[in-house]
């Protein structure tokens, strides 16, 4: 038997990781894109994965970009009184 028969497959599974993986890099971007954009997004955010949130505060961070915790704690602490 010779593994011709195979190489087909093995390229439409190829492409198929190759998707979806683009398709991962793409949701990612869109997701901090809109965590970077809405401060209200990030509260329903928090209140649902705060864990996705601690993610994007600790990229900001690793990138230089302080303050935006601090900014979104102060407002939402002004929301709860």
């Amino acid at each position: 038997m010779s593994p011709k028969p195979l190489a087909p497959l093995a390229m439409k599974l190829m492409k198929g990781v190759v998707a979806v993986e683009l398709l991962g890099l793409f949701g990612a971007y869109g997701l901090f894109h809109k965590m970077n954009n809405s401060q209200d997004f990030r509260s329903a955010v928090n209140r649902r994965c705060p864990s996705v949130l601690e993610v994007y505060y600790q990229s900001n961070e690793w990138a230089g970009l302080y303050g935006v915790r601090e900014r979104d704690r102060e407002a939402w602490a002004g929301e709860r009184e």
